[in-house]
C-alpha cells in the first residue's frame, strides 16, 4: 500500500496533525508534505502543488490537503494535469468524489468542519473506490478537456 500524501497550510496544522494520528491508528502510512513551520514558506499553493505532483508521479495513490476552507488547495491541486481534487465537507461528497469522479485528492477546511467530522469524511473517502460504469465516460471527458486545454 502506497502511503497517503498529506499537506496543510498554517490555518490547518492542528487538524492535519489529528488526521495523521487518525490514519496512523488505522495503520495507514502517511507522508507529510507540509513545509517546516519554522521556515515560514508553507503557503498553500506550494503545498497543494507538491502533493498533487507526487500523486501524478505515482508516489501516492491518494492525498489529503487542508487549509482554512479547502477551496484554495482544491484550485491549485486541480491545476496539475491528471489530478482530480474535490473539496469535501460531508461524507456523501467524499464518497461521490471517489465513486463517481475518481478523485485522488480531497481537500478539507479547518475553519469549516471539526476534527471528528474530518476523520469521518476521510474514512468515507478512503473506503470508497471508483465505480466506473456510467461515470467512466464522464471522467474520461474530464481528461479530454484537460488535454485540449494543454494544447492551446
Amino acid at each position: 500500500m502506497l502511503p497517503i500524501a498529506i499537506g496543510a497550510d498554517d490555518a490547518a496544522i492542528e487538524l492535519k496533525d489529528l488526521i495523521v494520528a487518525h490514519l496512523q491508528q488505522r495503520d495507514i502510512p502517511v507522508i507529510d508534505y507540509t513545509t517546516d513551520r519554522a521556515a515560514e514558506t508553507g503557503i498553500y499553493p506550494d503545498i497543494a502543488y507538491r502533493v498533487a505532483q507526487a500523486i501524478r508521479e505515482e508516489k501516492h495513490r491518494r492525498g489529503i490537503l487542508l487549509c482554512g476552507t479547502g477551496i484554495g488547495m482544491s484550485i491549485v491541486a486541480n491545476k496539475v494535469p491528471g489530478i482530480r481534487a474535490a473539496q469535501c465537507h460531508d461524507t456523501y461528497s467524499a464518497q461521490r468524489a471517489r465513486k463517481s469522479n475518481d478523485a485522488q485528492i480531497i481537500t478539507l477546511g479547518a475553519r469549516v468542519i471539526g476534527a471528528e467530522l474530518a476523520k469521518t469524511i476521510v474514512d468515507a473517502w478512503l473506503e470508497s473506490e471508483f465505480e466506473g460504469g456510467g461515470s467512466a465516460p464522464k471522467v474520461e471527458r474530464i481528461g479530454y478537456y484537460e488535454n485540449a486545454a494543454g494544447r492551446r
